[in-house]
C-alpha cells in the first residue's frame, strides 16, 4: 500500500527580510521555518545578530548563503567560510545552503582574488564536478555537517558542457554526502529561456532524473517575463508553471520543506504566508 503525499504536511516558511523583522517577532505567524541570507548576520555582534537570535527562538532557521562561490577554481574564502562556520555555530540552523556557482577569479601574475558578487553558472563537466566536491567537503568538514547546494537561473551555457544537470548533482551529491536544495523557479526559468516546446514538461523531466534522497529543501519564488529573457528576480506570486512543476515535484519526492523566496519589491507579510499556505497545499 502506497501512501498519499497529501497526507504527510509539507513544511513551509518564508524568507525573513528587512521590511518583515519586526512584525513577523511581533505576529509570530504559524511557520515551519524562516530562511535568511547568510552574509547579512556576519558580524560578530550587534543589532542584527541580536534579531536573528530573538527569531532562532521562534523559529528553526535556514542560512542560505550567496557568497561560498563553490565553483570558483580560485578556492573557497577562508574569511568567508570562517565567519558562515561562527554563525552556523552559535544559531545552530535547521540546514545550511549556497548555490552551484562561481564568482571568484584570480587576476594573473599573482594579482589579487576579486568576487564578481554574483552567481555565475558553472561549466557541467568533470572537472567542475571534482572542483564542487573538493569545496563542498571542505565546507561540510568546517560546518560538521551537510551542505545543500542549489542549483541557479543561468543565463549562458558552456561549450565543454557535457554533463546533464541532474546527474551533475546526484553524482556531486553521492561523491561529497551534500544534498540538493532544488529551486523550482529555476528550472521553469531555465527551460523559458531555451525556448523549449513546453518549459514545464521539460522541468518535470528535470525533477524525474534526480535521485529523490538528494533533496533537502525547495524554493519557490516569482519571476520576471517582461522582456527577451525571462529573469529570476524574487519579485512577484509564484507563475502558474512553477506551481505545476512544483505539484510534480511533490508526488515524486513526497514532501520538503519548502520556501516562499521574494526578495524585490517586498509585499505584505500575508501575501508571503498566502503563497506559504498555497505551497502548503501544492500550489492549488
Amino acid at each position: 500500500m502506497t501512501t498519499d503525499p497529501h497526507s504527510v504536511p509539507t513544511p513551509v516558511g518564508i524568507g525573513w527580510r528587512q521590511p518583515h523583522y519586526g512584525e513577523l517577532l511581533e505576529r509570530r505567524p504559524e511557520l515551519d521555518f524562516i530562511e535568511v541570507h547568510s552574509e547579512n548576520f556576519f558580524a560578530a555582534g550587534g543589532a542584527a545578530l541580536a534579531l536573528l537570535g530573538a527569531a532562532r527562538a521562534q523559529y528553526p532557521v535556514s542560512l542560505h548563503g550567496v557568497g561560498l562561490a563553490l565553483g570558483s577554481a580560485a578556492g573557497l574564502d577562508p574569511w568567508h567560510l570562517d565567519q558562515l562556520s561562527a554563525l552556523v555555530e552559535r544559531m545552530q540552523p535547521a540546514r545550511v545552503s549556497d548555490h552551484a556557482s562561481f564568482a571568484r577569479v584570480a587576476l594573473p601574475g599573482n594579482g589579487p582574488v576579486l568576487h564578481g558578487s554574483d552567481l555565475l553558472p558553472i561549466a557541467f563537466t568533470d572537472a567542475s564536478l571534482d572542483l564542487m566536491v573538493t569545496h563542498v567537503q571542505q565546507v561540510q568538514e568546517r560546518l560538521r555537517r551537510p551542505l545543500l547546494v542549489e542549483n541557479i537561473s543561468a543565463y549562458l551555457r558552456w561549450e565543454d558542457d557535457h554533463l546533464a544537470e541532474p546527474e551533475f548533482f546526484n553524482a556531486l551529491a553521492r561523491r561529497s554526502g551534500c544534498g540538493l536544495l532544488l529551486d523550482v523557479n529555476n528550472l521553469v526559468v531555465n527551460s523559458l529561456n531555451r525556448g523549449v516546446a513546453d518549459p514545464v514538461a521539460d522541468a518535470c523531466a528535470w525533477v524525474d532524473a534526480l535521485d529523490p534522497g538528494i533533496v533537502g529543501e525547495v524554493h519557490l519564488a516569482g519571476y520576471n517575463d517582461d522582456g527577451p529573457l525571462v529573469i529570476d528576480d524574487h519579485g512577484s506570486t509564484v507563475h502558474p508553471p512553477v506551481w505545476q512543476v512544483y505539484r510534480h515535484a511533490m508526488q515524486r519526492l513526497g514532501p520538503r520543506p519548502t520556501l516562499i523566496e521574494w526578495d524585490t519589491k517586498l509585499p505584505s507579510l500575508d501575501v508571503l504566508l498566502g503563497e506559504a499556505r498555497r505551497a502548503q497545499g501544492w500550489g492549488a
